[in-house]
């Protein structure tokens, strides 16, 4: 997926021989979180955020505080998934992009990366959704795919959506397939079900059958 398109050079990175003052205004025109910054011979030297901005004075030089700048960028070579990745990492909405002799080139927007990932299958295409979760070192996704295919589904896509106490929750996109026995093979493999977005006609037998039980116990 070629990036090359969204790459934004409208605002161009404040120079360190500047005021605060300048940089405050900046941010007050705009929505991002950071604004790039380089030196007088045109080097990029990291971004500030506005949250630090106002620990310092109006009258300081932007070199001054250049401590606090925070060294992120990806390069223009750099693919979607990791580019997504590291605006996360770094909580920003703006992220620099170098070419490989470490020019700057302008930067990306948030809302621009997401809206790729919006188009993929994963969003794109019919399906449902299911997130299960298993031991961090016991699960594997050649297994995880060959659960849902043997049960004839079609795996539009996969990622793990969390990792807490060496356990890993996946969320996955299935098509072609109602949930039902994909969710019922992955029990037998010791998969939790977190969440299936269809119904689960294996949760519904169990409700079923402890009503029966109890409505027996009673009589």
């Amino acid at each position: 997926m070629n990036l090359s398109e969204y790459i934004i050079n409208d605002i161009k990175p404040l120079q360190n021989t500047g005021l605060i003052s300048d940089l405050k205004l900046l941010f007050n025109q705009l929505t991002y979180s950071h604004i790039p910054i380089m030196n007088e011979d045109g080097v990029y030297l990291g971004c500030l955020s506005e949250i630090d901005l106002h620990c310092f004075e109006s009258k300081k030089h932007i070199k001054d505080c250049v401590y606090a700048t925070e060294s992120f960028f990806v390069r223009d070579s750099t693919n979607w998934l990791d580019v997504l990745e590291a605006f996360a990492q770094n909580k920003t909405n703006i992220m620099p992009i170098l070419n490989e002799q470490n020019s700057y080139l302008g930067y990306y927007e948030l809302n621009d990366i997401i809206g790729l990932f919006n188009d993929t299958p994963f969003f794109s295409e019919a399906g449902a959704v299911l997130i299960i979760e298993k031991g961090l070192s016991d699960y594997s996704f050649s297994e995880i795919s060959q659960i849902v295919e043997s049960n004839d589904g079609k795996l539009l896509g996969a990622f793990i959506s969390k990792i807490e106490n060496d356990i890993a929750q996946i969320t996955l996109k299935i098509g072609n397939a109602g949930l039902t026995e994909i969710m019922q093979t992955f029990r037998r493999y010791s998969y939790n079900i977190i969440s299936g977005h269809e119904e689960d006609s294996y949760i519904e037998d169990l409700k079923e059958r402890s009503d029966y039980l109890n409505k027996y116990l009673n009589i």
